[in-house]
């Protein structure tokens, strides 16, 4: 029930998003002054940008552990190789840690042909797993979002701890955010107290 009434209010904030992106813009001139409003709408501006970007980052992430699934168990001969890849790009769209779901039943579909295969899967699963998470997510996600691959790395973590599958999407373009935000405070102090530091 939940899922629909947010669907259909998701829906419904979509279709209208211009007229209650005005309505919005008329509430903050109106209430607020006009530097604070524009200080407000560019923070918005960022974090719309922000979002689009990692959603599109993560997608295309997914896409590439899939397709390395794919080629993989092509070339080794395991069963599946596509349903596998397919499913795999489909877990992995919860980030880092998604992937994971994906080899417990992928695993299981490859133990019902051969349990050596299964077995040889997950060491397949582990070493991709480890190149993936390490190289690929944090340059692509990381460089999509404009945050340091250091930083992807523990917006997952406190996200994740915090509030679980939810907070590991949500973490990373807000850090990302916060992240800008606290870059351009920095560079106008120092530009204010005519500081060059490197």
């Amino acid at each position: 029930t939940t899922f629909v009434i947010g669907f259909v209010f998701a829906c419904y904030i979509l279709i209208q998003k211009e007229k209650l992106g005005r309505q919005c813009r008329k509430l903050l001139f109106a209430y607020l002054k006009k530097q604070q409003a524009e200080r407000v709408l560019e923070i918005a501006s960022l974090t719309h940008r922000t979002f689009a970007k990692f959603l599109t980052g993560q997608c295309l992430e997914a896409v590439i552990l899939g397709t390395m699934f794919f080629v993989a168990m092509t070339l080794l001969r395991f069963p599946y190789p596509l349903l596998v890849g397919v499913l795999i790009a489909l877990t992995a769209l919860i980030p880092i840690f998604g992937a994971f779901i994906g080899c417990v039943v992928a695993a299981f579909l490859i133990l019902m042909v051969s349990p050596m295969q299964a077995l040889a899967f997950i060491v397949l699963f582990l070493v991709l797993q480890q190149l993936e998470g390490n190289f690929i997510y944090p340059h692509v996600v990381g460089g999509s979002v404009g945050l340091p691959s250091i930083w992807v790395l523990v917006a997952v973590t406190v996200g994740g701890s915090l509030m679980g599958i939810v907070g590991m999407l949500i973490f990373i373009p807000l850090m990302s955010v916060l992240y800008t935000l606290l870059r351009q405070d920095v560079i106008k102090r120092l530009e204010k107290k005519q500081l060059d530091i490197s």
